[in-house]
């Protein structure tokens, strides 16, 4: 695979990096994919140290180093840039990305939701799904906007919650449905199956395909 036919990935992680884990065992060096960067806002995140030990170039862009997140964001957009990245595939990035990097990407940023949106957007879905007392949840698949878990869904898979709404439970089902369905949704991006709607920009459209 050459590096002018790859389709070029970016991926941004706080944590543990397990989405991450399942993107590169699932696409990387596969379909015509490779993942070529991965960032974090902290320097001690698990997802660095897995994306090392692929041989995967890293970068953090902490908080504190910057005036102000529009100035973290332009320094992430460049680190991007340089990356000449198709894609940047969120995997448990917890900041809010300005809307100057958003509009910088458009239609170039997607994230994984453990949830059917629009319900339980934000912060510990799983829990809200939970305080609900929800008899069903589930796993989206989304492009970014300006807005909080607001941009055109790609797809979803919905999750059945335990009847004694045993947390730990939920949560493995979920992680399991989003370690299959990102990768998925990424890969269906990379060979042109997703596209928005031009007079709907909310409506996205899935090609037939394998």
């Amino acid at each position: 695979m050459s590096e002018a036919s790859t389709f070029r990935i970016a991926v941004l992680a706080s944590g543990t990096g397990t989405n991450l884990q399942a993107i590169l065992d699932r696409l990387h060096g596969r379909h015509g994919i490779g993942v070529v960067g991965v960032g974090s806002n902290k320097n001690d995140a698990q997802a660095l140290a897995r994306a090392e030990a692929a041989g995967i170039e890293t970068a953090t862009f902490e908080r504190d180093d910057y005036a102000d997140r529009v100035a973290r964001d332009a320094a992430l957009g460049d680190w991007l840039e340089a990356l000449r990245v198709d894609l940047v595939a969120l995997a448990g990035y917890m900041e809010l990305l300005s809307p100057e990097l958003v509009g910088r990407f458009a239609n170039r940023i997607v994230n994984v939701h453990p949830a059917l949106l629009p319900s339980f957007p934000g912060l510990d879905a799983i829990g809200q799904a939970l305080d609900a007392e929800a008899e069903v949840t589930g796993v989206t698949v989304h492009f970014v906007d300006e807005g909080v878990d607001t941009g055109p869904i790609i797809v979803q898979r919905p999750v059945q919650v335990p009847a004694d709404h045993d947390r730990d439970a939920l949560e493995a089902t979920i992680h399991a449905i989003e370690h299959e369905l990102y990768p998925e949704a990424i890969r269906m991006i990379a060979a042109g199956r997703v596209s928005l709607e031009a007079g709907d920009p909310a409506l996205v459209r899935i090609a037939p395909g394998d």
